[in-house]
């Protein structure tokens, strides 16, 4: 829940919980999916969201705001992790390198 105060996960009686404590919820929802509890993390959340926010065209501004950086940079240098463009640019680049036959 967002509040005031920043908070972004908050017991139901609207205190703060710690990291120790949303780990562990996390754990419980993801053992009711086909998730390996094991390999996600809220940081790993985090990072997909970013991810998949600015490979769907969200101004980086947004995302920063949405998840709570002061400015872009965070955001950019640390969270954003666009893999796809990055692989596609190589891939053209090695196409014009060694052109195939067509």
């Amino acid at each position: 829940m967002w509040q005031e105060n920043g908070l972004v996960f908050a017991s139901k009686h609207g205190t703060e919980l710690d990291a120790a404590n949303v780990r562990r919820a996390l754990r419980v929802i993801l053992k009711r999916t086909d998730l390996n509890p094991d390999e996600w993390t809220p940081r790993e959340l985090r990072h997909s969201f970013v991810s998949l926010m600015s490979d769907a065209g969200v101004a980086v501004e947004d995302i920063a705001r949405l998840v709570g950086h002061k400015g872009t940079v965070v955001t950019e240098k640390v969270y954003r992790k666009q893999l796809r463009p990055v692989l596609l640019e190589g891939a053209e680049t090695m196409d014009l390198i060694f052109p195939g036959e067509d």
